[in-house]
């Protein structure tokens, strides 16, 4: 293999066909293709105009992972949690599946390696996406990811029209700029945020900084996969011809 061009890791992850940490996996099965032969040694590099594709393997095992949508309470962290937090994983039992839920049988396995695909802290609720496939969490939170999220997000006053403005653009997190959001005014005490960027605490923090207290935050909309009516608490698959985009 050309040894000046891109590792086979990067290549995978940059296509979307699974995460670095599956490529690595994958490629130590010699389940990733180079020009139609196998490859198995970490660190191998390709061309631009070298055809880099997963094998049949690697697509089955891809075919059998799950992607799950729970609503999750407040008081639950959707990472790995302190010894005195409770992770959001803890939920996605067969007692809490959403009973409008008409997807195959809960099975244990279900929960090896699924993780969060993206941040909602302990302090809020709503829709939070647990998945066992790279894909999907490339999707929503790679750096090339601009998926749409939604929220509501209940305030103690309403921001003045230069604060509104404020809010959509112009603002600056950890000495980074924001991308612009949409935000608009609901009702008396809520505000709809659209962001196409996940920062820690992010509405909070830009509320903070045109002088507005958060005092509840729902994340309603990824994408196009909804909330809906989900109880609180409650989790169902995403069925495979539902998608993000």
């Amino acid at each position: 293999m050309p040894p000046n061009g891109e590792v086979l890791q990067k290549i995978l992850a940059r296509k979307g066909l699974c995460s670095r940490r599956e490529a690595d996996e994958y490629i130590r099965r010699g389940w990733v293709l180079v020009d139609g032969k196998v490859v198995t040694k970490l660190g191998t590099r390709a061309l631009p105009s070298q055809d880099v594709r997963l094998g049949p393997e690697a697509q089955r095992v891809q075919d059998a992972t799950v992607t799950i949508l729970l609503n999750k309470p407040v008081g639950f962290v959707s990472g790995q949690p302190e010894s005195d937090k409770r992770p959001a994983i803890i939920l996605v039992t067969p007692e809490n599946r959403d009973p409008a839920d008409r997807g195959p049988a809960f099975e244990p396995k279900w929960l090896n390696g699924l993780v969060a695909a993206g941040r909602l802290d302990e302090d809020s609720r709503g829709l939070l996406v647990l998945t066992q496939d790279g894909r999907v969490a490339k999707r929503l939170i790679g750096e090339a990811s601009n998926l749409e999220k939604e929220y509501l997000v209940r305030v103690d006053r309403m921001p003045t029209e230069a604060e509104l403005a404020r809010l959509r653009s112009g603002l600056y997190l950890d000495g980074k700029p924001l991308r612009p959001a949409g935000v608009e005014i609901l009702n008396a005490d809520q505000l709809r945020f659209i962001l196409t960027e996940g920062r820690n605490r992010q509405i909070r923090r830009m509320c903070e900084q045109v002088g507005i207290r958060v005092a509840g935050l729902k994340r309603v909309r990824i994408g196009r996969v909804v909330l809906g009516s989900l109880p609180e608490g409650h989790w169902r698959l995403l069925p495979p011809r539902m998608s993000f985009l």
